[in-house]
């Protein structure tokens, strides 16, 4: 399995429950995929934007680092462009060290 870096922006208008059932629906595509959540980087949350994306000026940044098959980037990249939840997003594969 290889190892993957997630960053992901939010709506800053989203509730609690949409942002954690969010963040479900991704670990649990990693799961159903045979991928591994490693963990999610603290310190990050509500932030403003360098520029403003749709109209928003702030966005909820996460990072997360997985496990997985390129097919389990492939599917979480297809969910997140699907929902209209997400302002911007991008899975980067780490290099084997």
């Amino acid at each position: 399995m290889r190892t993957y870096e997630l960053m992901f922006i939010l709506k800053p208008d989203l509730t609690e429950e949409d942002l954690a059932e969010t963040k479900e629906r991704l670990k649990q595509i990693i799961a159903d995929f045979a991928g591994e959540f490693v963990n999610e980087a603290d310190g990050w949350g509500k932030k403003r934007l360098a520029y403003s994306i749709e109209d928003y000026t702030e966005g909820v940044y996460s990072l997360w680092y997985f496990k997985g098959q390129p097919e389990t980037a492939q599917e979480i990249d297809r969910v997140i462009k699907l929902s209209d939840k997400f302002l911007r997003h991008i899975i980067i594969r780490q290099d084997e060290k």
